[in-house]
């Protein structure tokens, strides 16, 4: 890990931070709210910075995750007396509903404007942005490996992968999740396969009962050995978008893997164990998935068919990749490209959260301010300092994405509150208001811990 991009990766992410409350103050400020502090950090723990300027506090806490602007309201002063009257117009309770909208927003709003500026930035220095694709193609051969016998005639060097079962390949992770998920005797079999390999057995061997034991010593005859069927998922399965579903899969029992490599190859088998037909039916099933691979070969397409991955769920070929960019040169095409790229981020960051919220995407894979800061760090170190600009933008986008859910303790959630507020035409008891926002900070708090300690152990077990 080079420590001056780690450092650049923490100043990165504190003006996100930074402008975000920045949005919030200069909204107080134009509709004439008074602000008390703008705060650095959780207000939990010790201050380590504190300083004034005119009415202001500027503060920076300890606990150095997230940021605040503060409205005095109701504090106050070493007297006991109340800072601002009931009817003072510098109160923002005493704003009109949408400019209190726009104040709560306007975190959110500099966000995105930040973020865009990002971009817009990063493509007029460098010229050029990431689509988000990759050419991906056949780099080598694994000396000695797999390849060396079976592969070497079946793919040529510089091989443009397209396409695999039909999905089109834009990036190494994809084809390489298709492999894995592809590979021979990963000890699963599909029900439906399964059912299939059972029907074969039985018209084989017409006096056994499916639903009766088999005692060992039983000589049986089994059907020719076949393939399983092609992994068949869909493009955000294979990015990693979306969750792999296997539930239509059944794990064998260890009898049924030690069965499955000893009938490898045989007609007839005489059982070492009892059995029940659909067993031997499971240990029939586990294959490999077939793939079918096309391929850019001298300016020509070429398919390559039922393609078998080894057990290690490897081809034994070297990937290269290289990324796609979109030039940009002048200030249509910087403007215009940039737009693109930032709805572009924001589809997969929304969907990102949909994932999340719904389940398909589980709560350890949820990350923070370490993980981000880790990544961010070896993308810069890696990839350049364009595509680190580029994840702070939408680091920037994420926050603003997050901050406007309607959850009390985020901006979405005050800006709940005044909606309901205009709804009813009446303010909302203060204590409930209260109550609420406390009971939903503690719980942030509660998910910033968890989130921190999937880092942790992300690091140790060096996932990222």
């Amino acid at each position: 890990m080079n420590p001056v991009n780690l450092i650049i990766m923490i100043a990165l992410i504190s003006v996100l931070v930074l402008v975000h409350e920045w949005g919030h103050y200069i909204a107080a400020r134009a509709f004439g709210v008074k602000v008390s502090k703008f705060g650095f950090g959780m207000p939990i723990g010790p201050v380590l910075f504190r300083t004034k300027r005119g009415d202001l506090e500027i503060l920076v806490h300890a606990c150095l995750l997230g940021g605040y602007v503060s409205f005095p309201e109701d504090e106050a002063d070493d007297k006991g007396v109340v800072q601002l009257p009931l009817d003072s117009p510098e109160r923002f309770k005493n704003k009109k509903p949408w400019q209190q909208a726009v104040i709560v927003s306007a975190g959110v709003i500099m966000n995105v404007i930040f973020a865009f500026f990002i971009i817009v930035f990063a493509a007029a220095i460098f010229h050029k942005l990431p689509t988000g694709k990759s050419e991906v193609y056949i780099n080598g051969f694994v000396e000695n490996g797999y390849a060396a016998k079976y592969m070497q005639g079946t793919f040529k060097e510089n091989d443009r992968i397209l396409k695999v079962n039909n999905i089109d390949i834009t990036s190494a992770a994809e084809f390489i999740f298709l492999i894995k998920n592809s590979k021979e005797n990963d000890n699963r079999a599909d029900k439906d396969t399964i059912n299939k390999r059972l029907e074969e057995f039985l018209k084989l061997n017409p006096k056994i009962n499916k639903n009766e034991v088999i005692p060992a010593g039983t000589k049986i005859t089994l059907p020719s050995k076949k393939t399983e069927d092609k992994l068949i998922v869909t493009k955000n399965v294979a990015r990693g978008l979306d969750k792999y579903d296997d539930s239509n899969e059944i794990e064998l029992s260890e009898d049924e893997i030690k069965l499955r490599d000893e009938i490898k190859g045989r007609q007839t088998y005489v059982l070492t164990n009892d059995f029940y037909a659909l067993g031997i039916a499971s240990a029939l099933s586990d294959s490999y998935k077939p793939l079918d691979i096309t391929v850019l070969r001298d300016g020509k397409i070429v398919e390559l068919k039922n393609i078998k991955v080894n057990t290690s769920g490897q081809l034994g070929i070297l990937l290269g990749s290289k990324e796609i960019f979109t030039e940009t040169n002048g200030i249509k095409s910087i403007l215009v490209n940039s737009a693109k790229y930032m709805c572009y981020s924001t589809k997969l960051m929304i969907y990102g959260l949909i994932q999340l919220v719904t389940g398909k995407i589980p709560m350890s894979e949820m990350h923070g301010i370490i993980a981000i800061t880790k990544i961010g760090s070896d993308i810069i170190q890696y990839q350049g300092m364009l595509n680190g600009l580029l994840l702070t933008a939408i680091i920037s986008i994420d926050l603003a994405i997050i901050n406007l859910l309607p959850i009390p303790a985020l901006d979405g959630g005050h800006l709940m509150f005044i909606i309901i507020e205009k709804i009813r035409r009446r303010p909302l008891d203060e204590k409930m208001v209260e109550n609420i926002s406390k009971t939903f900070f503690a719980l942030l708090i509660a998910l910033m811990i968890l989130v921190l300690f999937n880092d942790i152990v992300a690091l140790i077990t060096k996932k990222f």
